[in-house]
């Protein structure tokens, strides 16, 4: 085991974390790079004055203390493997693919080889941007592990580049599919706040007033489900907020169905439904929400592009025992 010790000096403080701990990599072992730094964290392998709850864009304070231990250089590294996706359009500079529900996008959180990115790999290894490093090769945005549907990949870093600022711009037009419980008032609107990070569960995120970061859901419900207990609401995202339509229903009072971790506002199913509905809404796996359609401008050649995916079985099949109710 390898064990490195950095303490920040008064004139390093005010340094982005992840840009701290890559400069003083630079002169002893220069290939832990700034990218692979941000992995560490994200697995928890970094240690702040007795914290592992580090964020990669936190500011460095004087005097804190960093500890690394690096058991292998497997740890530093992603392994192709062999995992299942639909590619639904591919040209020399971009994919548009299908992520299936339960894949994690990039490695993290003790997931080293079963995400998106081992897949892509396996796949399109060499023919990913690398602008974002190489734990987020070829990512220009991303999908929560449960939710399904469609994402777009770079295949070289103008593109990757040019599509993360229509992203910032807000020009790419991304909608979501998402059973709720009950039905919101008014049935269509736009859900407009600012939201941060849980400082009671850090796994989620909350509603703030006068936060740092906006997140904007335009919303439209599209059917109404046995005697109003739940609907199909068709999602506009402006923002890409974590969790950001989860929470945003959370707050509403209409949690998303099988929502594990925001349903705070689960629907009491009582009486008036049948045994059968009644097990498959308590015993639904997975929040109910699907990536459906996408529509840009290619970056590059400047074509205009539309893609639209049908709802995955799970959610087919939760669709129908809701309409039958």
């Amino acid at each position: 085991m390898e064990k490195y010790n950095f303490t920040v000096s008064e004139s390093e403080v005010g340094i982005r974390i992840d840009k701290f701990l890559s400069e003083k990599f630079k002169e002893i072992k220069p290939e832990i790079t700034r990218s692979k730094i941000q992995n560490l964290l994200d697995n928890k392998l970094i240690e702040c004055d007795g914290s592992i709850d580090i964020n990669s864009s936190q500011k460095t304070k004087i005097n804190q203390h960093f500890s690394i231990s690096l058991t292998n250089t497997q740890q530093l590294s992603i392994t192709p493997k062999e995992i299942a996706f639909k590619i639904v359009f591919e040209d020399d500079d971009l994919m548009v693919i299908d992520k299936p529900p339960y894949l994690t996008v990039h490695p993290g959180n003790g997931n080293q080889d079963h995400t998106l990115l081992n897949a892509l790999l396996h796949t399109h290894q060499n023919k990913l941007s690398q602008i974002a490093g190489e734990f987020r090769a070829g990512i220009v945005h991303r999908l929560d592990k449960d939710t399904s549907g469609l994402m777009l990949i770079a295949k070289n870093d103008l593109c990757h580049l040019r599509l993360s600022e229509m992203l910032r711009d807000r020009i790419i037009k991304r909608s979501y599919l998402a059973m709720i419980y009950g039905v919101m008032e008014p049935k269509f609107g736009t859900i407009n706040t600012d939201i941060e990070r849980s400082r009671v569960n850090r796994l989620k995120m909350r509603i703030v007033k006068n936060g740092k970061r906006n997140a904007i859901t335009h919303y439209q419900t599209l059917e109404i489900f046995a005697n109003n207990l739940a609907s199909l609401v068709e999602c506009q995202l402006d923002t890409g907020r974590t969790h950001q339509i989860r929470a945003h229903f959370e707050a509403k009072k209409h949690s998303l169905i099988g929502d594990q971790l925001y349903n705070s506002a689960k629907k009491n199913l009582g009486k008036d439904i049948s045994d059968n509905l009644k097990k498959i809404l308590q015993d639904f796996p997975r929040q109910a929400l699907h990536s459906f359609k996408i529509e840009f401008t290619h970056p590059i050649n400047h074509q205009f592009l539309s893609f639209k995916i049908d709802l995955p079985d799970d959610l087919e099949q939760l669709y129908q025992a809701l309409k039958n109710g």
